[in-house]
């Protein structure tokens, strides 16, 4: 039996915002649904902001070195390896 996620995943939870924002830009929606929609787009935010904190952290403690944080430069594709000329 497979397991159950019981948290959304970060492109699930940025298509639901998309999808409140898509609601809340039609202007036949009432007030008050646009109120139960702006409230959960608010809890859909602080879920992805976490979820983006979480992951800066992992990636933090995969980049430290003895417990002090490495500086890497990201590799270009396109350089060779003569920088000098």
């Amino acid at each position: 039996m497979p397991k159950k996620s019981t948290a959304p995943t970060f492109a699930d939870t940025l298509s639901q915002l998309e999808a409140l924002t898509t609601r809340l830009e039609d202007p036949e929606t009432s007030l008050e649904q646009s109120l139960q929609d702006f409230e959960q787009g608010v809890q859909l935010i602080r879920q992805a902001q976490q979820a983006l904190q979480t992951a800066e952290q992992k990636v933090q403690l995969l980049l430290e070195k003895d417990g002090k944080p490495v500086a890497q430069a990201f590799a270009d594709p396109g350089a060779g390896e003569d920088d000098g000329e």
